[in-house]
């Protein structure tokens, strides 16, 4: 893309009519055009944590306790312990603001259910979300927090959210329906069966034909071969 000046723009359009963009080259021009964040971080050398403290804006009156929660848990303290003496841990900093724990540029969340799922809350419940589905919520929290069993946390609370499963539509076939096996009222009325196969031979046989009666619970083993179940 090159800069065209308006006088010589024959059809005229809404980026070269957009007063933000300067045809200036240098640190002004990238301080003005704030589309840009990694040019503006590159020459102007703004710090991370500034657009870092407008992520956590939202989760503000939580921060204090990640921080405390953070240091009462033992898997993260030693690491806690090693940065504030200015170590350096595989994959882990520390934000300079709020002291928080970093895991590749994500805030740790300790053990304590009682945040995760007050973040979670936020990031499906509150009206701009929306109610995302299973994905959408993780991606959301994913890519600013970070704890251990994370996937499955947000699975088993999306789909326990009464809502979702009262406004989400149906995107399966319907369900059939059950049909209970009937009550067997003496030995060898009523049996079930099943195949075991793909065994080491043994006698020329490879495969395993289960009988069991389903009022004595009696099994009978019978040894075919699963060639001939295939033609059967």
């Amino acid at each position: 893309m090159s800069y065209r000046p308006g006088r010589l723009a024959t059809l005229p359009d809404a980026l070269s009519r957009w007063d933000a963009v300067y045809p200036e080259r240098g640190v002004d021009f990238l301080s003005k055009n704030r589309q840009n964040l990694y040019q503006i971080i590159k020459h102007d050398g703004i710090q991370q944590s500034r657009f870092f403290s407008i992520k956590l804006e939202i989760f503000s009156d939580l921060v204090d306790k990640i921080q405390k929660e953070v240091w009462k848990d033992n898997d993260y303290k030693e690491i806690l312990k090693k940065l504030a003496r200015g170590d350096s841990v595989s994959d882990h900093s520390r934000e300079p603001q709020a002291k928080l724990l970093l895991f590749k540029d994500r805030v740790v969340i300790s053990s304590n259910q009682e945040i995760q799922l007050n973040i979670l809350q936020r990031s499906h419940d509150s009206p701009l979300a929306g109610h995302p589905g299973q994905e959408k919520t993780l991606k959301l929290i994913k890519g600013d927090f970070y704890w251990a069993g994370m996937n499955k946390f947000n699975k088993d609370y999306v789909s326990s959210c009464q809502q979702c499963s009262r406004d989400k539509n149906i995107h399966h076939k319907k369900l059939g329906l059950l049909k209970p096996l009937q009550i067997p009222s003496g030995p060898w009325n009523y049996l079930s069966m099943d195949f075991i196969t793909q065994l080491p031979l043994s006698n020329t046989f490879d495969s395993i034909l289960v009988v069991v009666d389903r009022f004595s619970k009696m099994a009978i083993f019978i040894p075919p071969m699963e060639q001939s179940l295939l033609w059967n």
